[in-house]
Formats: structure tokens, C-alpha cells, sequence
């Protein structure tokens, strides 16, 4: 951890707490009252993961009254771009090629985050499965899907995907030697530092304060590539350098990202 990480709980979710003390090797402190005036009383420094009521959020502390960020499949603007026919017109569907597949395609997502785009990926019909190794991201990640599922509009989505906590490089490089490869694999590393914190969206700061930079994020490339059938697709800022410096087969530009496409072999007709 770069920054110090506290876990919390709520008195009614106190074995849950213990249990995930013991998983993440965090002492567990129990708040009563309001949780604003708990946050308030710690350091202003690193991150606070917290069970609540309404789920697991981790709080910025250096960013008081900025809310959790956790992951909520069912919030208004993710729930927006879910719709299948919405889905498909995402920058992300079509820079993985999904849209003119003759089958649902395979795809590993590498970098779990929130999960948003792996959602996006599932509406849009791809079977995804989207790893992550920090174990504090992990725990939301799981948390989230547990409370996804008392949606059943989300189940159809579920269906779709496979959380696998762990190294996405160790996972990736056992899938170079399977009979069970992804169509394409996806990769999110972490944008690079800004130096105007402002411009730094919230949960990105949240995620440096608990796991820092993505500074391996060039190693994934290779192992992607050799993982892959189709193409590995990498986001990236756009004016960031190439990860791993290695020049992309194309490239999708949008407002403020990009989408470096590796082509991994000729792909079937049409797609």
C-alpha cells in the first residue's frame, strides 16, 4: 500500500468486517453514528474501506465529503450504457470487434477496476472475464457482484461474466498455453499521474492513495499478445506513449482516450 488503509464497519456487518480483516490482513475498527463524523476524526491521508449498510465503499481522506466510490452495476449512468442496443455503440465494443463477430467472443479484461467497461463488454454480448490482483479493488469488485445480484434485471448480465481475483500477468501467461484462449484481451492500466490533481477523477485518486501507479503495466503487453486470438486492446489517455513503446496495428481516438488496437492475426471475413 502506498498510503495507510483503514477498514471500518458498521456494528451489523461486524463478521463480515472480521472476515475481511483476516483477508486483508487489516486491523478492523467498528463506527457507530454517523460515518461522516467517524472519517472526519482520522488522518487526512490514504483511504478508508468501509462496510456500510448499502455495501463496501472506500472513502479518499484527503477528500472529505467526496463520497465512496464502489462498484455499483445498477447506478444511473452505468445502467444507461448496459442496454444492449446502447452498448453496442460504445467506443470500447467496437474497438474490441465485437460488433461484426459471427459468435459472442471471448475476452479477457486484465485491469477489473470498476468494472464498467467489462459490463459494457457483457451487454454488448462478449462472454468476459475480468481479473484483478489488488486484493482492497477485489473486495469491491466482489462485493458489488454480490449486490448485483438482487437486481434481476442484471442477472442476463451476470451470466456473462466471470470475476477472477489475481495477478492478470500470471493469468495471462497460463492462458498463452490453453486450449481455452480469449478472442481478445483488454487492458485499462491506470492513466498516468497528472500533475493538476483537479483533473484527476475522484476514484482514480482513490485507487493511487490504496494501490499506486500501474508501474508494471508495460509487461502485460507481451503475455496479451501471446493470450490473444484476435487483437489485444489497450486504453490509454490520447497523448500518452504506446505501452511497452510497441506501435499499435490501429488506433480508435476519442475525446480524452484512446484505444491502441494490436491485432493479434487476420481476423474471419467481415469482422
Amino acid at each position: 500500500m502506498s498510503l495507510p488503509l483503514r477498514l471500518l464497519a458498521c456494528p451489523a456487518r461486524e463478521a463480515e468486517g472480521k472476515a475481511l480483516s483476516v483477508r486483508l490482513d487489516l486491523p478492523l475498527a467498528l463506527y457507530e453514528g454517523a460515518l461522516k463524523d467517524c472519517l472526519r476524526a482520522l488522518p487526512a491521508a490514504g483511504a478508508a474501506l468501509v462496510l456500510e449498510p448499502e455495501g463496501l465503499g472506500l472513502y479518499a481522506l484527503d477528500l472529505p465529503g467526496s463520497g465512496a466510490v464502489r462498484v455499483q452495476l445498477d447506478d444511473g449512468a452505468l445502467g444507461f450504457r448496459l442496454g444492449a442496443e446502447r452498448a453496442r455503440h460504445e467506443a470500447v465494443v467496437k474497438a474490441c470487434g465485437l460488433l461484426k463477430a459471427p459468435a459472442p467472443l471471448k475476452v479477457f479484461d486484465a485491469t477489473a477496476g470498476l468494472l464498467r467497461d467489462a459490463c459494457v463488454l457483457a451487454a454488448a454480448g462478449a462472454r468476459v472475464r475480468v481479473a484483478e490482483r489488488s486484493p482492497v479493488i477485489a473486495a469491491l469488485v466482489a462485493d458489488g457482484l454480490a449486490r448485483a445480484q438482487g437486481h434481476p434485471e442484471l442477472l442476463a448480465l451476470l451470466a456473462h461474466l466471470e470475476f477472477v481475483p489475481g495477478d492478470s500477468l500470471a493469468l495471462l501467461e497460463a492462458m498463452a498455453d490453453s486450449a481455452d484462449r480469449p478472442a481478445v484481451v483488454y487492458l485499462d492500466p491506470m492513466f498516468p499521474h497528472r500533475d493538476k490533481s483537479a483533473l484527476v477523477k475522484k476514484e482514480m485518486r482513490v485507487f493511487r492513495a490504496v494501490v499506486g501507479e500501474d508501474a508494471d503495466a508495460d509487461a502485460l503487453l507481451a503475455p496479451a499478445l501471446r493470450a490473444a486470438t484476435r487483437r489485444v486492446v489497450v486504453k490509454r489517455p490520447r497523448h500518452a506513449p504506446w505501452l511497452a513503446g510497441r506501435k499499435p496495428s490501429l488506433a480508435q481516438e476519442g475525446k480524452s482516450a484512446r484505444f491502441d488496437i494490436y491485432l493479434v492475426a487476420a481476423p474471419a471475413a467481415g469482422v
